[in-house]
Formats: C-alpha cells, sequence, structure tokens
C-alpha cells in the first residue's frame, strides 16, 4: 500500500491525533479495543518492565511494530542503540518526531543488523503481526544475535490460545481499513511456536495485568 492510501486509514488518524477509539474488527463483528492513548503515552510500569530486560545487560533493541514510538524513544533516551520498524508512514513519522529512530518497513522485509540484534521487542500484541506467529517467530530468530533474546506480549491466560483472524482496523466514525491477517495467542501458544522456530522459553512474567514472554535464540 502507497503512504498516500494510508491518510485516510483509521489506524493513521488515530495514532497522528493521538486518540481513540480504535478497535480490530473480525470478519465475525467482534471488536478488539486498541489502547491508541497508551501506546502515545510515556512508557507506563508494565512497559518499564519490558524495557529493563533490555538495560540488564544492555542490548541492542529491534522494536518490531514500534507504532507511535514510545519503547524505542525511552530506550535511545537511555543510551540502548535501538531501532523501530512500522510499515505505517504515520507511526514512523510519529516516532522520529519525538526523538526515536524509525523504517517504514515490514519485518519480513530486508532489515538492518540481520542476526546482530541483542533483543527484539514485540508489545501491544504485536506476535498476532501478519496472522502466523510461527511463521513471524521463525523470522524473529534470524534477526536475532546467538543469544539474544524475544521479549514478547501475549494474550492472558495459559490454555494454549492460538487463533488466527482477518480484521481490519475500525475508528471512531466506523470508517474500516483494509484487512489484513492477525493472530491472538498466550504464552503456552507462543511457546509452542518458538519451539518449532528454534527458541527457548525462559521467562513468563506478569506486570499490571499485562503477560509477556522471553524467548532465547541459542548462543551457540
Amino acid at each position: 500500500m502507497t503512504a498516500l492510501a494510508w491518510i485516510d486509514d483509521p489506524f493513521s488518524l488515530a495514532i497522528t491525533a493521538e486518540r481513540g477509539p480504535l478497535w480490530l474488527r473480525g470478519t465475525d463483528g467482534r471488536r478488539i479495543p486498541l489502547d491508541v492513548e497508551r501506546w502515545c503515552a510515556p512508557p507506563d510500569a508494565a512497559d518499564h518492565s519490558l524495557l529493563l530486560r533490555c538495560l540488564r545487560p544492555r542490548r541492542t533493541v529491534l522494536d518490531v511494530g514500534c507504532g507511535p514510538g514510545r519503547l524505542v524513544t525511552e530506550l535511545l533516551a537511555l543510551g540502548v542503540p535501538a531501532l523501530g520498524v512500522d510499515v505505517t508512514p504515520a507511526a514512523v513519522t510519529r516516532t522520529t518526531g519525538i526523538g526515536g529512530a524509525a523504517l517504514r518497513r515490514s519485518v519480513f522485509d530486508r532489515l538492518p543488523g540481520e542476526g546482530r540484534w541483542g533483543a527484539v521487542l514485540l508489545a501491544d500484541g504485536n506476535i498476532g503481526i501478519g496472522g502466523d506467529p510461527a511463521a513471524l517467530l521463525r523470522r524473529i530468530a534470524q534477526l536475532l544475535a546467538p543469544g539474544g533474546l524475544l521479549l514478547a506480549e501475549v494474550e492472558p491466560g495459559s490454555g494454549g490460545l492460538d487463533e488466527r483472524l482477518t480484521v481490519r482496523i475500525e475508528g471512531a466514525d466506523h470508517r474500516l481499513g483494509p484487512p489484513f491477517g492477525w493472530a491472538r495467542v498466550d504464552a503456552a501458544g507462543a511457546a509452542r511456536h518458538a519451539a518449532g522456530a528454534g527458541l527457548t522459553e525462559t521467562e513468563r512474567w506478569i506486570a499490571h495485568g499485562r503477560h509477556f514472554i522471553t524467548l532465547r535464540r541459542p548462543a551457540a
């Protein structure tokens, strides 16, 4: 999709305005709320639990689906080499505008530093990107350095949630963006896909009601 095609996209409009409401609307009519205000605010306590794992020890960080850029900008402010990637021009523009570094690119495109990133972030449910967590985690494994970490936010629960969806972004005026593939997985579902990608689970944690998992690429 061209940059001009995104101008009237509900996601781009919400990011530019820094407010919702905004939803993912499934083909079954279900609406999943998206927390635009939190994404556009400074990192909260749950975010800092994620960022802390990039600081001790300090790692180079790739933020996949960086959105409006709160995480990559905070990492750079802390002296951590970090880069965001996002397919939406409005997200990249906002990220660079608040002092972050970002490229308009898909995670499945050629990226800088492939095989050398110390950590990759998939925050805010971005483990759903592309609608195929197994393929996404295989791609992340290619981006990580040996011993590198994938830090991912997942859905609550531990029953093995693994849901594939076709969704559209819906704005406050009920305008719909183009359809795309998405997925929802909990920690157990993510760990199962990670094994097929050669990644090993090392940690699960909950911070202020949000659920996270750490996956590691083997050092050797």
